[in-house]
């Protein structure tokens, strides 16, 4: 039976990331997608700042009433939120239904800014969604916020991080070094409470890398619906999204997106015998 998963996230205009990205990764993983608006994200071409413009909280409330209209789903992962009233009716949503299977990806920062975009909502997301998650995957701007450290900038400070992080409720924490990381490679750091186990991958010299953070995290998703493990669904969305940047694409001149296509595009043309 195909898996049902639904994100509940912001749209990005510009169609990488956000809902769009996970609805693309659940379809890559052979699940079917549902999705919730909570906002819709835009990039300023001149100033390349990005905006937010949140929907009404009522309509947001009608998007959950049907997606959770034949109770809870095989996962489900949070993104975006665009507003405080979204954390308090999603809170209830999760509770009435017992949803299992949830991914927080504590979005508070895209690479186009450097600015936390809506700082207001981080404790209410520590307070009412964090105890909720099976995992939070933060990018090292997010978990060093959440950890309440000033920087984040080698292995040690990503143990630091990762276990300040549990202590806050989820049952697993996966911080994404990325491209931020200092040196030659991209540092995922995992940690359940029991082990603390690095993922690395060579860093890629590209900047088609929007996306990405959704992406993992929506591969996450798919994979702990699918019924991996968390360490599991882990190390296959790394693999996931390393492709994806890897043979990444341009919207335009300052934006370079993950293409979601590629990692199932190699991996049929590995069975095919393609070159």
């Amino acid at each position: 039976m195909v898996k049902k998963i639904l994100t509940v996230a912001g749209s990005d205009a510009g169609g990488g990331a956000g809902i769009q990205a996970d609805l693309k990764t659940f379809e890559e993983y052979g699940t079917f997608g549902i999705s919730s608006i909570t906002s819709i994200l835009t990039v300023d071409p001149k100033t390349k700042k990005p905006s937010i413009y949140p929907i009404p909280i009522d309509i947001v409330e009608k998007e959950l009433d049907t997606a959770f209209s034949g109770g809870a789903l095989d996962a489900l992962k949070i993104g975006l939120l665009g507003s405080l009233p979204v954390i308090d009716l999603l809170e209830h949503y999760l509770v009435k239904v017992n949803q299992k299977n949830i991914v927080l990806d504590p979005v508070m920062a895209v690479k186009t800014n450097k600015d936390v975009l809506q700082p207001e909502l981080v404790n209410g997301m520590i307070k009412k969604l964090m105890p909720l998650a099976d995992i939070v995957t933060p990018n090292l701007v997010e978990a060093c916020i959440l950890s309440d450290m000033p920087t984040i900038e080698t292995e040690e400070d990503m143990r630091k991080a990762a276990k300040k992080i549990f202590d806050l409720g989820p049952k697993s924490v996966i911080i994404k070094g990325g491209a931020r990381f200092k040196g030659d490679v991209a540092t995922d750091l995992f940690y359940d409470g029991e082990q603390l186990l690095f993922i690395h991958e060579d860093k890629l010299d590209t900047v088609t890398n929007h996306g990405a953070g959704c992406s993992f995290a929506a591969a996450i998703t798919a994979g702990l619906a699918k019924g991996l493990t968390l360490e599991s669904s882990v190390r296959l969305a790394k693999k996931y999204v390393t492709s994806a940047i890897k043979h990444g694409l341009y919207l335009n001149d300052f934006t370079g997106y993950v293409w979601h296509g590629a990692f199932l595009e190699a991996t049929n043309r590995m069975t095919l015998g393609d070159d």
